[in-house]
């Protein structure tokens, strides 16, 4: 029987994901900070879902990590959808830092011990969702536009080091533009806004296919492709 971990199961991608696993008959570890928002899932299906309270951002995290995973008997598919971000063109320092040590440290903390875990087994894949954000400084987001982006490189790093170590670990680094989830809640309006079931079923699709870069959906490749090629002396000018 396959089994997965999911970190961010709690709303928008992570919890539509966790649900089409489930569907799929995957045994499945849910994890997020609000434990209580999974307790439906596990009592849908309490011989093939377990709950465990982490919290990305505690030194304890990886500890309930490997709690969870013993739990539901071992861990073939690692995917990582926790993180938070908000505009801040004024750069609050609370907001910089909460968003650098969520998708920063908590990101690596996490990424790390199930890489670990799975050059331990010898193979395993793991999926995170990074974001468009990661290919292009954006001014009036920066530290997520940066931890994206760091996000984006550490699975790159760690892809290089599993075949250099001989592992048999695949990577997928998920990247979707705007979707409509409680991370983008609030007074701002973002441009070709996704509904998070078809994002999720993409992100099903590039999980079986083990793609080692899906960004969702097609006008975001077109536009992502598209600013890269903009010289930083015309994208510093632009308007965001």
């Amino acid at each position: 029987m396959k089994r997965a971990i999911v970190i961010g199961a709690s709303s928008g991608i992570g919890k539509q994901v966790a649900q089409m696993l489930i569907d799929e008959g995957w045994t499945v570890g849910l994890a997020a900070r609000r434990d209580g928002m999974l307790m439906a899932m596990m009592h849908a299906h309490v011989d093939r879902v377990k709950v465990e309270k982490i919290d990305v951002t505690a030194s304890s995290a990886t500890e309930s990590l490997t709690h969870l995973i013993k739990r539901i008997g071992g861990m073939d598919l690692f995917f990582y959808a926790a993180g938070i971000g908000k505009q801040n063109p004024e750069l609050d320092e609370t907001i910089e830092l909460s968003t650098a040590r969520t998708n920063g440290v908590g990101f690596m903390r996490m990424i790390g011990e199930a890489f670990r875990y799975f050059a331990a087994k010898g193979e395993g894949h793991i999926v995170a969702i990074t974001s468009i954000a990661g290919t292009k400084g954006l001014g009036p987001a920066p530290a997520y536009s940066a931890t994206k982006a760091m996000q984006s490189t550490y699975l790159q790093a760690l892809e290089q080091l599993a075949y250099q170590r001989g592992l048999i670990i695949s990577f997928t680094d998920i990247r979707p533009g705007f979707v409509d989830t409680d991370l983008l809640s609030g007074t701002h309006k973002y441009p070709m806004l996704m509904k998070p079931e078809p994002v999720a079923k993409a992100i099903m699709q590039a999980i079986k296919s083990k793609k080692h870069i899906c960004v969702i959906d097609t006008r975001w490749r077109l536009l992502t492709m598209l600013w890269r090629r903009i010289p930083r002396c015309i994208w510093r000018r632009m308007k965001l």
